[in-house]
């Protein structure tokens, strides 16, 4: 009943199964990592800004370590506006702008980047923004300390012909080479000033940390259940391709049947129809045969 599976249609059907289902159990296995590794970076950037504000020399050496994303921290020093950048293509609320970014110089002559916020842009693309000017003197700036961009990790490409004091990346390599003094390894985004500048870039808002992964959990859940739905398939092709010819092998015996019965009525009618004949047949041929025996014995006599 099931060599039907060894034609060559079922053997390809055979192959795909046997192909889709480790397939799927990877592709699983890929969510679920995916899903882990996001919900541990969502775990450890809300702690990380829900941590109390520590000095950002503890944390920005010549590198901020990955795992210090998004740390609060404080620094204390004086803007030096003269050498402030702004950073293009940065929209906010679905805004065109740029963040102003300021070099804030700390006590031992080092300086931090502070991103003070973002700006809208000018009315035409070669007009420059607004903006406001950092304080003057002495302040202490709270904010999130992030790290250096790169082409990589931004997806902005970097490219030639800005103009004056415009960047595209807060590539702080790039960005050290254009100043007098030492940059540490990452940059603060502004959450808090004392004194307060006013007016002000607008805030950069918080990172939105999400689900924590939780579509990849629902994809990789997906996945291992198309498993099941392949599998299930094939078995129920298989018994519907199996009952599909059992009924056929039934419905053709059963055509077989009453052929030999027609067949066999029809024979019997013919018997019944021609042996009537035959005896009448015979018995004028028994009398035929009487007669002429007579014949012969009154001649005789």
């Amino acid at each position: 009943m099931y060599r039907f599976l060894l034609t060559p249609r079922w053997i390809a059907l055979h192959v795909v199964v046997l192909l889709v289902i480790p397939a799927f159990v990877l592709l699983g296995q890929w969510q679920f990592g995916r899903f882990e590794e996001r919900s541990a970076n969502s775990e450890r950037v809300t702690a990380n800004l829900a941590a109390p504000p520590v000095p950002v020399e503890s944390l920005a050496g010549p590198a901020v370590r990955e795992d210090d994303r998004y740390r609060s921290v404080t620094a204390s020093g004086s803007y030096d506006a003269a050498r402030g950048l702004l950073v293009r293509r940065r929209p906010q609320e679905g805004r065109p702008g740029f963040y102003v970014l300021t070099p804030l110089v700390l006590a031992d002559g080092r300086a931090v980047l502070v991103n003070r916020g973002w700006v809208k842009a000018g009315a035409t693309a070669d007009s420059p923004p607004e903006v406001p000017p950092p304080p003057t003197g002495q302040v202490t700036v709270t904010g999130r300390l992030r790290l250096t961009e790169t082409e990589e990790s931004s997806g902005i490409r970097e490219r030639q012909g800005l103009p004056a004091g415009q960047v595209l990346l807060i590539n702080l390599d790039s960005i050290g080479k254009l100043l007098p003094y030492d940059l540490l390894g990452g940059y603060v985004d502004l959450t808090e000033q004392q004194p307060a500048s006013d007016p002000a870039p607008e805030p950069v808002p918080a990172p939105d940390v999400g689900a924590g992964g939780g579509l990849n959990l629902a994809y990789g859940v997906q996945w291992w259940l198309f498993i099941g739905v392949a599998v299930g398939g094939w078995i129920l092709l298989i018994r519907r391709e199996a009952a599909d010819r059992r009924t056929e092998a039934e419905e053709t015996g059963a055509a077989r049947t009453r052929a030999a019965r027609t067949e066999a009525e029809e024979s019997a009618g013919e018997s019944e129809e021609t042996g009537p004949a035959r005896t009448r047949a015979a018995r004028t041929e028994a009398e035929e045969s009487a007669g002429e025996s007579e014949e012969t014995s009154a001649s005789a006599g």
